[in-house]
């Protein structure tokens, strides 16, 4: 099906608006009329620009305030509709968007309403334009679906339909089946938006907190089924509104936008991008620094050994059982800082993992290699992390590791197995961009969103995961989008598995590891809260080993000390616990500010 965007939901100027929209291959734009108004381009000239983009001007909204109101009234209703008629015939839009009436004026009155549409869709028809007449979830006499279809179908005029918005309808908790039992060729135009579920005056929820489809709570694939069932041949169009969008790149939002409307065709059977390819594991995890010396300490301290070098780039292989970190110092910066830029995913069909994140307009990342090097596609996550497509062979025969000639060591392990997950705290801005990136592109299954409380404000948090958990990613949203790492900014982890915690760090504490410290006051809440087998919980109080258990399993964790913008958590998880430990986010939040004072 064709796709459209309203311009109200991308930021900049009409010209840039318009421009993003189209580079990002939309079909047409919904021209939301304060853009036009604040334009210094005629109707003419946008209309011209439009076309020289390709695009089609699908709608034009929004006129406010028309229906069942006294005569009077009514009669400027009418004589400000002609004029935007006749605006409209000028920028070459043949559909506008009538909301249902907010006017203290308006009445509750059914037969009125739909006797002044009749008479609004006579002229429109003049102009030959037709009226999508649309239910506002915050209507005064009018706020669902159905009460509108009810309004046009009385008022029986061929120019007159009506606009289904999946926000007004879903935020109302209207039952999408009805859709069905409106004639298809009524329904004249289709918009949508998600939006998280939350307890808000509905106003405030749609002006602040609407988001692309696959983004929030709501069924919008739902509400797009029922449409197309009842006939709808439309374009599918955006019209979100939030307090990010207003203030990020068009371009960007643009891309972000398409993705979701490629990923809701796909859910709702109308369209067949290459299938998911979901990963199976984590191949590695890449840190960059240009001094090595700033992380080689910390990995041997837990229990890595340096067992290969790239044969033609400054990338060593750091092994611990199935975890493998690389260590690159081709940073092309001179910062020592160590940071996380890249993971590695184990994959099933990695060509076809490619094909999927490049249809979903992931950007694919340059890479240099040499004719002999494994082919490894790279795409950028919304955080600029890139994530590769592998599929690891551990003889070192063929794929990746096979570009690494061995190098000699001393494995000193100390138990740790594989990686269990990364953390990745996302730019504010970006952090929806990032929920449907990693369940779109790479098929991984959302989790519910949770709160952190941080010294310095509320974090949000959401994991992402494949259904085994062999692959989990937790997306964070950091207290501030300015604040220095030190001070909780930005700084990614990664967690790594052992069957055996306690011996875990007693080893690396013997190895030299520095571990977070941890409050004397978390030990006694947590003795108020559980009861331990005898010295166990001085155990943990005397290593710095975090609890928590639910009704699955248990989850025992630690953390060591920040290194530039990454640190290691180490846990086990026994039973069917399938948590992070959440509840014990603020105290290592709190931990990590106090020792960077």
């Amino acid at each position: 099906m064709r796709t459209s965007i309203a311009t109200v939901s991308l930021s900049g100027t009409l010209t840039e608006k318009l421009t993003a929209a189209a580079r990002a291959g939309f079909d047409g734009v919904e021209i939301f009329e304060n853009d036009l108004i604040g334009s210094p381009l005629g109707p003419e000239e946008i209309r011209d620009r439009v076309a020289d983009l390709g695009l089609t001007i699908d709608l034009f909204q929004p006129m406010r305030d028309i229906e069942a109101v006294p005569a009077d009234e009514f009669a400027r209703n009418l004589r400000r509709a002609e004029h935007k008629f006749r605006l409209m015939r000028r920028l070459g839009a043949d559909t506008v968007l009538v909301c249902s009436s907010v006017s203290p004026y308006a009445v509750d009155d059914d037969a009125l309403a739909a006797e002044q549409l009749r008479r609004l869709a006579d002229l429109a028809q003049e102009y030959g334009i037709r009226v999508a007449y649309e239910a506002l979830a915050w209507g005064r006499h009018v706020s669902t679906y159905d009460h509108a279809w009810r309004i046009v179908e009385a008022a029986g005029h061929p120019a007159l339909g009506v606009c289904l918005d999946s926000f007004h309808i879903l935020a109302r908790g209207s039952d999408v089946t009805g859709i069905e039992d409106i004639p298809g060729d009524r329904i004249f135009f289709l918009q949508l938006a998600d939006a998280p579920q939350m307890a808000l005056d509905v106003l405030q929820w749609s002006r602040h907190h609407r988001c692309f489809p696959g983004q929030g709570d709501l069924d919008v694939t739902g509400t797009v089924r029922a449409a197309v069932r009842a006939g709808y041949r439309g374009p599918l169009s955006l019209e979100v509104f939030n307090d990010v969008f207003r203030q990020a790149d068009a371009g960007r939002t643009a891309v972000d936008a398409r993705r979701s409307l490629t990923l809701l065709q796909e859910s709702a059977g109308l369209a067949e991008p290459p299938a998911p390819v979901v990963p199976t594991g984590f191949a590695f995890v890449e840190i960059a620094t240009a001094d090595t010396a700033r992380i080689a300490p910390l990995l041997t301290s837990l229990g890595f050994s340096r067992t290969a070098r790239h044969a033609g780039k400054p990338v060593d292989l750091w092994e611990q059982g199935e975890a493998r970190v690389l260590v690159n110092t081709d940073t092309g910066s001179s910062s020592p800082e160590p940071s996380l830029t890249a993971v590695g995913l184990e994959s099933p069909d990695p060509a076809g993992a490619s094909a999927r994140a490049e249809s979903l307009l992931a950007p694919v990342l340059p890479r240099r290699r040499a004719p002999q090097d494994a082919p490894l596609d790279a795409v950028a996550a919304p955080d600029g992390t890139a994530f590769f497509f592998c599929a690891t062979d551990r003889s070192g025969a063929s794929g990746w590791t096979g570009d690494f000639a061995p190098a000699p060591h001393t494995p000193d392990p100390i138990g740790i197995t594989r990686v269990d997950h990364i953390a990745l705290t996302q730019p504010w801005h970006h952090y929806d961009e990032a929920t449907l990136f990693h369940r779109g592109v790479l098929g991984l299954r959302p989790h519910a969103s949770v709160d952190l409380a941080d010294p310095y404000g509320l974090l949000r948090s959401r994991a992402v995961s494949n259904e085994d958990g062999t692959v989990r990613i937790a997306l964070g949203v950091g207290a501030s989008p300015t604040q220095d790492p030190a001070r909780g900014g930005r700084p990614q982890h990664v967690a790594l598995v052992t069957d055996d915690l306690v011996t875990t760090v007693r080893r690396a504490l013997a190895a030299g590891a520095r571990l977070l410290p941890v409050p004397a006051n978390y030990y006694d809440d947590l003795d108020a809260r559980y009861a331990f087998a005898p010295g166990e919980l001085d155990t943990y109080r005397e290593l710095g080993i975090l609890y928590d258990r639910d009704e699955k399993g248990e989850f025992r964790h630690c953390y060591t000390v920040t290194t530039g913008r990454v640190f290691f958590e180490l846990v086990e998880r026994t039973g069917g616990y399938d948590g992070y430990g959440a509840r014990n986010a603020p105290v290592r939040l709190a931990a990590q500010h106090a020792l960077a004072e």
